[in-house]
């Protein structure tokens, strides 16, 4: 009786245990629970902050800030940093394979909501800093001969007279999607953008998400995840949509692009294994740069090479009434001005750092990305708004398609391309792991 007495006991103290003192390491679910309730807290004194949030109600703030409230940054530093020292303290010997993955994800998100927390309190810091600490990554420099370079192959092939941009913006009129017409084209590009990528994943039976036209936005384009794999996508109609944005947005807002990027992470990553940490996500974070670099990439995924001019020239270009005889001439053009597109991480390393005023970030976008006055323009709001993020889209893209191409997903192998598609969409990765 005596040692039935003693089992007991030593059972009931096994069971009072905290998760480290029965397995000897830190409780990441803990770690993982206030790290939640931290980034909730500082997205209150930032809208941009928090992109989106489907976890338990009971990790959200107790109230709502009062209009004015003081940003108590050095409260929250010491949070990140006590967070942070938990994390460090885990052996990380002691885990494996998605485990491992998390516990390193969950770091490099830490380190970047610190930063964004140090600067949101006064703290500066160069683009290339923002960049590394935000993003886990680290962004190329290139310089004006480079992009002259490029420029002048797209002097030898634009018609007309006059500076490449110029004769960029006329040449390109003739492609711009009639308002009225619209819905139609972004709507077919949608529906098939979501058979092609159904086809490979078989996404959720309930997934859905509506779609809007907006004004006065510094961005084209915008997913709002609401959970439950459903999305609200919002199209920014300020300036004129040229057709091949029709199939650029659907993929990337859409299919197989943030819609279906989020609706995996909740599915995999929250409802299958209980990670609570992935059920919020804090925009100026590493998980940002994977997310906007697979949404660029999945753009070629859905609709790799020639198959994708094939069907602009058979369904969207008809819809559109573009002549789709100008389809491959347009294509070609595009690739050419698609090299192009680190001009505008240039632009904004400048104009944060100080080197150049708005004016002339404005004039070398209106050069180099071939905006007109009003879009480059635009585009210095963004840069304000959101900074380094920029680099998301290019580089991000880039360190997608070198991983997936290492995982034999090359253009001539679809499905191997598709499988590794969805296994980085699926599971935790940042930018430091993709090399």
């Amino acid at each position: 009786m005596r040692h039935f007495a003693i089992l007991v006991t030593l059972c009931m103290m096994i069971l009072s245990c905290s998760p480290e003192e029965k397995t000897g390491r830190p409780d990441i679910d803990k770690i993982a629970r206030d790290y939640v309730k931290l980034v909730l807290e500082v997205g209150q004194h930032d809208s941009d902050f928090v992109d989106a949030y489907y976890g338990p109600e009971d990790l959200k703030p107790a109230s709502v800030l009062e209009e004015g409230a003081l940003f108590p940054a050095g409260d929250y530093l010491v949070r990140a940093d006590d967070l942070s020292s938990q994390l460090d303290a885990i052996d990380a010997s002691a885990f494996e394979g998605l485990e491992r993955a998390r516990l390193n994800m969950l770091k490099k998100q830490l380190i970047a909501v610190r930063t964004k927390i140090s600067m949101m309190g006064g703290e500066k810091y160069s683009f290339d800093e923002e960049a590394k600490l935000l993003y886990d990554a680290e962004p190329p420099t290139h310089s004006q001969d480079y992009f002259d370079s490029l420029l002048a192959g797209l002097d030898k092939v634009l018609p007309g007279t006059g500076s490449v941009s110029d004769r960029y913006t006329t040449y390109a009129s003739d492609f711009i999607i009639p308002k009225e017409k619209l819905n139609d084209v972004f709507q077919t590009a949608i529906t098939e953008a979501r058979k092609r990528t159904d086809a490979e994943f078989q996404l959720p039976e309930n997934e859905n998400f509506v779609l809007e036209y907006v004004n006065d936005k510094s961005w084209s384009g915008y997913n709002y995840y609401q959970g439950k794999s459903q999305s609200l996508i919002q199209l920014n109609t300020d300036f004129p949509i040229f057709i091949d944005r029709a199939i650029d947005l659907a993929c990337h807002e859409g299919y197989p692009g943030h819609h279906v990027f989020n609706a995996l992470l909740e599915q995999n990553l929250v409802d299958g294994r209980g990670w609570v940490e992935f059920s919020v996500y804090p925009l100026f974070s590493p998980q940002s740069l994977i997310a906007e670099g697979s949404a660029n990439y999945g753009i070629d995924v859905a609709f790799p090479g020639a198959t994708r001019v094939a069907y602009e020239k058979d369904v969207l270009f008809p819809i559109a009434g573009i002549d789709p005889a100008k389809a491959d001439g347009y294509y070609e053009i595009q690739a050419l001005r698609a090299k192009l597109n680190y001009a505008g991480n240039e632009a904004a390393r400048k104009y944060l750092n100080g080197e150049i005023s708005r004016e002339e970030a404005a004039r070398w976008l209106e050069k180099y990305l071939l905006y007109e006055p009003d879009r480059a323009l635009q585009r210095t709001r963004f840069i304000d708004q959101y900074r380094s993020y920029v680099i998301n889209y290019n580089l991000g893209k880039d360190l997608v398609a070198d991983y997936i191409e290492n995982q034999g997903g090359t253009a001539d192998q679809p499905a191997k391309r598709w499988a590794a598609f969805k296994e980085l969409l699926s599971n935790p990765h940042t930018a430091s792991t993709l090399k």
